[in-house]
């Protein structure tokens, strides 16, 4: 069976809402998951991370895991676009991974 949207690194995402939900308990569980669920089908249908390997596609995801909870997510992915280019540190394709952010970005009307 092909990898979806639950499987790695997408799995991610819902690990995040878990997270999120129990350090804020203003946060409804199911209303996170479903809400990380969707971003996780969007960018796994979008091809987001399409021509990453492994490593790189985990970074894109961890920052995106990062960002999606910011005070401004839209500001947060385009600061990673910024530092994938001008400081990729250990990325193997930080044009990639600069690209994948920006096509996040774009999926999910950031």
């Amino acid at each position: 069976m092909p990898p979806g949207p639950l499987d790695p690194p997408y799995d991610r995402l819902l690990a995040t809402a878990e997270e999120v939900a129990e350090a804020r308990p203003e946060v409804d569980l199911e209303m996170a998951r479903e809400v990380f669920l969707e971003a996780a089908t969007l960018l796994y249908n979008g091809l987001a991370l399409e021509g990453l390997d492994d490593h790189d596609a985990d970074a894109v995801v961890a920052g995106l895991c990062a960002d999606l909870v910011a005070a401004d997510p839209g500001a947060a992915v385009r600061a990673h676009v910024q530092a994938a280019l001008e400081a990729p540190a250990d990325l193997h394709d930080s044009r990639g991974v600069a690209a994948a952010y920006e096509i996040s970005l774009r999926i999910l009307q950031l």
